[in-house]
């Protein structure tokens, strides 16, 4: 016989909710193969407009390498990778009934843990500066100058600035940060392993620098990566991503002015 007191219903009147659940390593390292591939997709796609605006067929492999040195183009194509990882992210997401924001852990933090993050940044990269003069080395690569005095020859020096300190800390972070690090953390791999592997993942995307660069980066990715675990927001992370930039940018155009 049913009960008819309120304070106890019949199991019918409250349905099972779904459980929110996360992909887990082969899952988010298949998910996280599309993203890259989506993030490559809507980047190359500008290189292509300005190859088919720039020239002749017989001079294809001329007009590539002249749209990768030119800032404007640059910019514009790791600003047009942000919508593609977002859509490939939504998509991602979306099967395993976790709010978008927190799935990428897209949660506010403290004044403090953006001090703590910056400190840390700044020590390593002063490091890494210290050490590149120390073996008689560019401190800032020549790939990000010849960029920089295109995009200021373009008037895109502000798009650049854009580009490069919020449209991929955005698009990396939540990638990297976000998404592989939060997959993979509710593994075997647990947070030590997440953050090695996301961080290896997201260097890998900066092959346009050579080995030196690889380690520094690597490094910063550590730093990231431990930001994420310990604070849980991937915001803080977005924002100390983005000042890494910054003053990389900035860093850029005082040596550029010199030279």
């Amino acid at each position: 016989m049913h009960s008819l007191d309120p304070a106890s219903p019949a199991a019918l009147d409250s349905p099972a909710q779904p459980v929110p659940r996360v992909w887990k390593f082969w899952g988010t390292a298949l998910w996280g193969f599309l993203i890259f591939v989506a993030m490559f997709v809507g980047q190359i796609a500008v290189v292509v407009i300005f190859v088919m605006k720039g020239g002749e067929p017989v001079a294809l492999k001329a007009a590539i390498q002249g749209v990768a040195g030119s800032g404007l183009a640059i910019s514009l194509s790791v600003i047009a990778g942000l919508p593609a990882v977002l859509a490939a992210l939504w998509l991602a997401i979306r099967p395993t009934r976790t709010p978008f924001v927190d799935y990428l852990a897209l949660r506010w933090t403290t004044w403090r843990h953006f001090v703590i993050g910056a400190g840390g940044l700044a020590l390593l990269v002063f490091g890494w500066d210290m050490l590149s003069r120390g073996t008689g080395r560019e401190v800032t690569p020549d790939f990000m100058v010849e960029v920089l005095k295109s995009a200021r020859s373009d008037g895109a020096l502000w798009l650049l600035v854009l580009a490069f300190c919020v449209a991929a800390p955005v698009s990396e972070e939540l990638f990297a940060r976000g998404f592989l690090y939060r997959g993979w953390s509710e593994t075997v791999l647990r947070a030590p392993g997440a953050i090695l592997l996301s961080s290896l993942v997201w260097t890998g995307l900066h092959l346009q620098y050579d080995w030196f660069f690889f380690g520094e980066v690597f490094c910063i990715g550590l730093w990231l990566g431990y930001l994420r675990y310990r604070f849980n927001s991937t915001w803080l992370t977005i924002v100390i991503h983005g000042l890494n930039n910054l003053g990389a940018v900035l860093q850029t155009m005082w040596l550029a002015g010199k030279s």
